[in-house]
């Protein structure tokens, strides 16, 4: 049965590295030393008025009535997990991603936006990180909103606009505080893109350009080398990134450089250039897509 959308912190805490932990550990002690890992999640989340909702695989997905219950959690958590070890003395960490705003429940589940965005700033976190949207910090006591650093903002998959981002600290020690400088502002970029005489401009508002022979695509390719879905561009806060994911690839050149074959790879734009799809430029120069990164 479906509830009347509530406000709750949503927690998502997920064990880092556990793909490793396989390949070192083997599959039964690796299961072990996850589960230890998840019941450590399970019992300080209760112990601070948190429900486990649902655990997959590695990871925890758990709600709390207030901000504040999910900030102190998270913090105890970190702390047990820091101290846990593998069987060979290997440290054990989590990623934690925290959200306060509305979920609709459906029978012992929940959904809506902030779980979405929650699970997105757990993926965005390394091992032994904390982050929590800038949102959520008004519904946090001061002794809390001072145990964070700035992340500045971060390009969240599913939004347009960026996500500004902190990280919540949860070492005690002076040395370890000490290094929590803020991180230095980025500077908004724009790329400028040409197809013909067609001409894009990439921004903020702006998160992801698709690339293909599809007409559903942003820009259509009309080459019969290039896949229906070939390729995409997508805006990483201050950086774009070619993504193919095409089958014959996409070849890029660089002013100045020599031109580079990329296939169901990835690369940071940078300077000016020109695309092809799916053969070089120099057997069909004909249809090109040239682009200029600006600071």
């Amino acid at each position: 049965m479906e509830s009347s959308p509530r406000e709750v912190a949503v927690l998502f805490a997920d064990v880092s590295g556990s793909t490793h932990l396989y390949e070192t550990l083997g599959d039964a002690e690796a299961l072990h030393t996850v589960g230890r890992c998840l019941e450590i999640i399970r019992g300080s989340s209760e112990e601070h008025a948190g429900r486990v909702v649902r655990t997959i695989g590695d990871g925890s997905l758990v709600v709390f009535p207030y901000a504040a219950n999910a900030a102190y959690a998270a913090i105890d958590m970190q702390t047990r997990v820091a101290r846990e070890r593998t069987s060979r003395g290997a440290p054990l960490a989590i990623r934690i991603g925290m959200h306060f705003g509305p979920v609709v429940g459906v029978d012992d589940d929940v959904f809506g936006d902030a779980v979405n965005l929650a699970s997105r700033l757990s993926d965005l976190a390394k091992g032994g990180e904390t982050l929590v949207s800038v949102s959520t910090l008004s519904s946090l006591p001061p002794a809390l909103r001072a145990r964070v650093r700035n992340q500045n903002a971060y390009t969240v998959k599913g939004k347009s606009e960026d996500i500004g981002i902190v990280e919540l600290v949860w070492q005690e020690s002076e040395t370890e505080l000490t290094s929590l400088a803020n991180r230095p502002t980025v500077t908004r970029a724009f790329l400028r893109l040409k197809h013909g005489s067609r001409l894009i401009t990439l921004d903020a508002s702006t998160a992801v350009l698709a690339i293909g022979r599809e007409s559903g695509n942003d820009l259509v390719i009309a080459d019969h080398a290039a896949s229906r879905r070939h390729a995409r561009i997508e805006r990483r806060r201050d950086k774009f990134v070619l993504v193919d994911q095409s089958s014959n690839g996409t070849y890029c050149t660089i002013a100045g450089d020599d031109e580079i074959l990329l296939r169901r790879e990835e690369m940071v734009l940078r300077g000016r250039g020109r695309l092809s799809f799916g053969h070089p430029y120099a057997e069909d120069p004909t249809e090109v897509l040239e682009f200029s990164c600006v600071d």
